[in-house]
């Protein structure tokens, strides 16, 4: 009697664990299944052609209108350069961003972001050194975002104007990084030597 009944509790036990552990299965396969398909979606989707482009309409907005404030106020000739020369180029990157956003019926925006606007009236009411420095500055840092994008741009954008626009322009951003890195450190010394001269004084 004693070992029919231990049978019986046996046999309910093992299906009972069973059971528990077919539901289980089925939950954890349910919980997860969407995860996996949202971090797919994440995989795929990367930098849109829109975000990117729209980003870099709003990259060269800025660079052409803090760089013809740069050609006003710069007293380094190598700063003027530096600013004429970041006007020119993306004058005509943004040119030929229009035909590629036409092309894939993005609208651009019409000015520049906030935060860009800021850097403008901030670097506006300096002068001489001072700007020379920290307009320098901000294009070494703006260009280092800039490439970091572009080579993201790269892999992920979809269409084959985009990413031609982005392989094209690289070489160009990485140029205007050296030239702000060679103007920085040469408006950087000139401070140092005349904040030694001065302290002589």
């Amino acid at each position: 009697m004693n070992q029919s009944l231990a049978k019986v509790l046996y046999v309910a036990g093992v299906t009972t664990f069973c059971t528990f552990l077919g539901c289980w299965a089925v939950l954890a396969h349910q919980e997860n299944t969407p995860t996996q398909k949202q971090s797919t979606h994440r995989a795929n989707t990367g930098y849109s052609d829109e975000q990117f482009i729209r980003n870099a309409a709003e990259g060269n907005m800025a660079e052409i209108k803090l760089g013809q404030l740069a050609e006003e106020k710069a007293q380094a000739p190598e700063v003027k350069n530096l600013a004429k020369r970041i006007v020119e180029d993306h004058t005509k990157a943004q040119e030929e961003l229009k035909q590629t956003a036409q092309q894939e019926s993005i609208n651009l925006p019409t000015d520049v972001s906030h935060r860009d606007a800021l850097t403008y009236d901030r670097l506006a009411k300096l002068s001489g050194g001072q700007f020379d420095r920290e307009y320098t500055q901000e294009m070494v840092k703006d260009h280092q975002k800039d490439i970091s994008e572009f080579k993201h741009a790269e892999t992920s954008v979809k269409n084959p104007a985009t990413k031609e626009y982005a392989q094209r322009e690289l070489p160009t951003l990485q140029a205007h990084l050296e030239q702000a890195q060679h103007a920085q450190a040469h408006v950087s010394k000139e401070g140092m030597s005349k904040g030694k001269a001065g302290s002589y004084r």
